[in-house]
C-alpha cells in the first residue's frame, strides 16, 4: 500500500475512535436529585419585617435553603411559592452572613408536619430581630372567591392601639382589634375586584395606612400586612405601610 492511502485510512480510523469515546456514558458524575414526591413535606415560605435589614440567609439544619439575600419587606421565595422540607424537628437559623453586621441572629426550633403549610414572619429590629410561624390553613374556594388574612407587624418602642381594616367596597371593617405580632384567620375575599383598604385604630376612624388597588386572583391566599415604624407616617424606607403578599 502507498503511503499516501495509509495517512487517510488512519485518519479515519482515528476519527471513528474519538466519537465512539465520545458516545461512552460516564457513570462516575452525579446530578441534583430532583424532588417528585410531596406526600411527607412541609411548605414554608419567609417574609421580613425586620426593619432596615438587607441581606437575611436562611438555614435549615445547618444547611442554606436561600440563594440571594432576604430583604426588609422581601419573601423567600418569591411569591406565591413555597419550598419544601421533609416533616420533622428542624432547626432553623435566619441570619446576616456580613461580619460586621449588628443584626441579631434567629435561631429557633420548629417541628413541621406534612402536608402543613407554614409562614415566618420576621419582625421588629436589626438588634432585636424576632421571628413567629404561623401555621397556615390554606383551603381552596369551591366558588370564585379569594382568601384573605391580617398580620400586624407595625414597630414600636411603646405601646400603640390595635387596628381595624377597612374596606372602601364593602363599607365595613373586614378585620378588627387585632393587636401588634397577631395574625389574624384567613376570611373568603370577593376576587377580580379592586378594593381600597384601610389600617385604622381600632373603634376609630384615624387612618394610619392605606393600601390602593388591591386585587386578589380568585383560588388564591393572601396575606395583608401592616410593617414599618408606627411613628413614621411618611415616604422612609421604615414608614409604616399596609402591603400584600400570596400564600400560594
Amino acid at each position: 500500500m502507498k503511503i499516501t492511502n495509509i495517512l487517510p485510512a488512519c485518519s479515519t480510523a482515528a476519527i471513528v475512535s474519538i466519537l465512539v469515546l465520545a458516545c461512552v456514558k460516564e457513570t462516575g458524575k452525579k446530578v441534583a436529585i430532583e424532588t417528585t414526591d410531596f406526600s411527607n413535606r412541609a411548605f414554608v415560605q419567609v417574609y421580613n419585617a425586620t426593619l432596615n435589614s438587607t441581606r437575611n440567609y436562611v438555614y435549615v439544619d445547618a444547611a442554606p435553603v436561600t440563594g440571594a439575600a432576604l430583604a426588609y419587606a422581601g419573601t423567600f421565595p418569591l411569591t406565591p411559592a413555597n419550598f419544601s422540607l421533609p416533616e420533622g424537628f428542624k432547626i432553623f437559623l435566619i441570619k446576616d452572613t456580613l461580619s460586621t453586621s449588628t443584626q441579631t441572629q434567629i435561631s429557633f426550633p420548629e417541628n413541621l408536619f406534612r402536608g402543613k403549610n407554614y409562614t415566618i414572619f420576621m419582625y421588629d429590629t436589626l438588634n432585636a430581630a424576632k421571628q413567629i410561624t404561623v401555621l397556615n390553613d390554606i383551603q381552596i374556594p369551591t366558588d370564585t372567591t379569594a382568601r384573605v388574612r391580617f398580620a400586624n407587624f407595625i414597630f414600636s418602642k411603646t405601646l400603640v392601639p390595635a387596628v381595624d381594616i377597612f374596606s372602601l367596597k364593602k363599607n365595613a371593617n373586614v378585620f378588627t382589634n387585632v393587636q401588634t405580632t397577631q395574625v389574624s384567620d384567613f376570611i373568603p375575599y370577593a376576587s377580580a375586584l379592586s378594593d381600597t383598604l384601610y389600617v385604622r385604630e381600632t373603634g376609630t376612624t384615624n387612618l394610619l395606612a392605606t393600601l390602593n388597588g388591591f386585587n386578589p386572583t380568585r383560588l388564591r391566599s393572601y396575606t395583608l400586612i401592616f410593617r414599618g415604624r408606627y411613628q413614621t407616617p411618611g415616604t422612609t424606607g421604615v414608614a409604616r405601610i399596609l402591603s400584600s403578599f400570596a400564600n400560594n
